[in-house]
């Protein structure tokens, strides 16, 4: 099987054989599982536990609420990977993103079989198949990382939720661009699994976006690669259009340090999401701005402007 046919589309997923579920070497998830809380803001600094609760009490794996659905964005592309490593190359502090999906609607029970699907930019900023727009600010080349300017696969991918309704990712955190907060765009399909180990059809019954602490993301940009891009910066989550303002519901993950001996080698973050598997939400709700509901809209989309202050759609 070729790489290309190991792909899924918004409405296919070709035969996979089960390897997306069975690829994951997962613990269960508990509510208590999780360290960190706090504020929109999060913890205390980038070597520590860092996450919100954003004043609901919910912590990463402790909500049983609808999480907030917001726009998808101007840089969704339909065929991507089944795979658990999205990066391609990409350098940047490791980041291992754990997601449990959960039906808030009826039981709180886990929902097996969900397709969870993510995309971000890399550490200056560029979105793979989108790498003709500027981030903004100063800012090297794509293709200078080595990766290849060409690339439209770079941290974008799906993962088949297991009996538990988990999925492991392992990335990298993402950078900035010009308008917007650090954020990891998401959607959850339900409804396409088959018997034979393959995913056809289905619903999106979420569209989302995954934010990060601001005092984290302080140290992270302050290291290579991510310095070499600079200029205003990102966004405070406070500032965001995108960005709900209720903490774990509208997607504010749970932040832990992986450290090697005194030194933070990384992290993970953890977020519960609550769906309703029997909903469709294919673009997002809120203010999508320039872009919202597909790839290429508004001024934030291929051959467009970088996103400015006005433009939160991306």
């Amino acid at each position: 099987m070729t790489e290309r046919e190991n792909e899924l589309s918004r409405r296919t997923i070709l035969a996979i054989g089960g390897a997306g579920a069975a690829g994951l070497a997962l613990a269960a998830c508990s509510g208590g599982g999780d360290s960190g809380s706090g504020g929109d803001s999060g913890g205390t600094d980038a070597g520590t536990a860092t996450g919100g609760t954003g004043g609901t009490g919910d912590t990463g794996s402790a909500q049983c609420v609808l999480t907030s659905n917001v726009t998808e964005g101007p840089y969704y592309l339909d065929g991507q990977l089944i795979r658990k490593d999205i990066t391609d190359g990409k350098q940047g502090v490791p980041l291992t993103l754990r997601l449990t999906v959960q039906d808030a609607t009826d039981s709180c029970d886990p929902v097996p079989g969900a397709a969870v699907e993510i995309w971000h930019c890399d550490a200056w900023g560029y979105y793979s198949g989108y790498t003709q727009n500027s981030p903004g600010g100063e800012v090297p080349a794509e293709s200078a990382d080595g990766s290849g300017a060409d690339s439209e696969t770079f941290l974008r991918g799906y993962q088949i939720a297991d009996d538990s309704g988990l999925v492991e990712f392992t990335t990298i955190v993402p950078g900035w661009y010009s308008g917007r907060a650090c954020h990891i765009h998401v959607k959850v399909h339900t409804g396409g699994q088959q018997e034979d180990g393959t995913y056809a059809g289905g619903t999106v019954n979420h569209t989302g976006q995954l934010f990060f602490a601001d005092d984290l993301l302080t140290g992270v940009y302050a290291l290579d690669p991510y310095s070499r891009h600079t200029g205003d910066g990102p966004m405070k989550l406070a500032e965001d259009g995108i960005y709900p303002g209720n903490g774990a519901q509208g997607g504010l993950l749970t932040m832990t340090a992986v450290k090697d001996g005194d030194v933070p080698a990384g992290y993970t973050g953890t977020l519960t999401m609550g769906i309703d598997p029997d909903a469709e939400n294919d673009s997002g709700g809120g203010d999508g701005g320039p872009g919202a509901g597909g790839p290429g809209g508004g001024d934030g989309g291929p051959g467009g402007e970088p996103p400015s202050e006005g433009d939160n759609g991306s």
